[in-house]
This record gives C-alpha cells, structure tokens and sequence, in this order.
C-alpha cells in the first residue's frame, strides 16, 4: 500500500477502508432487514477509529476533514446508543439505521474527495475539485445514499426477544 504514504496515514486508510467495506454490508443487511451483529460492530468500531485517527494529523487550521471527523463521530455516538442500548425500540432502530448511513455515506464522500485528489486520471478530471465530473460522482454517491438510507429507515425492525416457553402441568405417572 506504500505510495509514499507515511505509516501513519496507511493505517489510517486501511481501517478507513474495513470500515467502508463493513458499512456496504451492514447497508445491505439494513435493507434485508438482517442485524449482522458482527458486521455492524466492525463497522461501527472501524468506523469510529476512522474518525478518531484522522485527527492525529498535524492540525494548523480548522479544515473540512476535521469537521467530517467530528460530526462523524457525533453521528456515530447516536448510533452506537441507538443500536446498543434500545434494540427493542422501533424508533431508535430507525435513528440507528440512519445514523449509521450517514456515517458511511461521511467515510464514502471522503474516499470520493481523496480518489480526485489522488488518483491522477481523476485529478485531470477535476483538479480543483470543483468541477463537474467531481460533482457528478459526489451526487450520485449522495443520491444513493439517500434512497438506501429512505429505505433501510422504513424497513428498521426492533430486536424482539423469543418468548419464554409456556410451562405444562406436570404430569405424575402412577403404577
């Protein structure tokens, strides 16, 4: 993974990249209305790391990347609760499952910024990122995003617990 990237900043973007990879998934499973309970917790965790590291960059101005970061990790808070602490609730799951596609659609736009900064083919496309193949690959993404996200919030189920077994009367055998 080198291309002249610091350590630092390839850990970064490998667990950047198990977060988005793991988001795809549970995305999917949100919308087949499965939990994929190991899947979201790599999500969410790799996904909170994405965030937390991307500030131990060297900081000398506020940025965009620092405010993606921060109300990332915001967003992600709400979902963890959401997921973690109300499972039953029909309305939290609904919180949780669009908190957690805002969060990978954040990760998704920053991969989308970083390939037109640094793949050259996409940098020639778009060098100022202003441009419009940069805008057109970021609508999409937006537009994707936002009919997954519609659907994976009407389709949120609660975790329901199995019932306890009903208890039958004993029944005494005599001779």
């Amino acid at each position: 993974m080198g291309f002249g990237f610091s350590p630092f900043t390839q850990v970064h973007v490998l667990i950047s990249l198990v977060g988005i990879a793991a988001g795809f998934v549970v995305a999917f499973g949100l919308l087949a209305g499965r939990r994929l309970s190991i899947t979201t917790a790599v999500f969410l965790a790799f996904t909170i790391a994405t965030s937390v590291t991307g500030f131990f960059f060297p900081i000398t101005q506020f940025t965009p990347a620092l405010a993606v970061g921060g109300l990332s990790l915001v967003v992600l808070g709400v979902a963890v609760f959401a997921r973690y602490f109300r499972p039953g609730s029909r309305v939290w799951q609904r919180v949780y499952a669009g908190t957690a596609l805002f969060a990978q659609y954040m990760n998704v736009f920053v991969l989308v910024a970083q390939l037109f900064q640094k793949v050259p083919a996409l940098k020639d496309l778009a060098p100022t990122q202003t441009e419009p193949p940069f805008a057109i690959a970021q609508g999409v993404v937006f537009l994707a995003f936002v009919v997954t996200g519609v659907l994976a919030v009407r389709r949120a189920t609660p975790v329901t617990t199995v019932p306890a077994p009903v208890a039958l009367p004993a029944v005494t055998v005599t001779d």
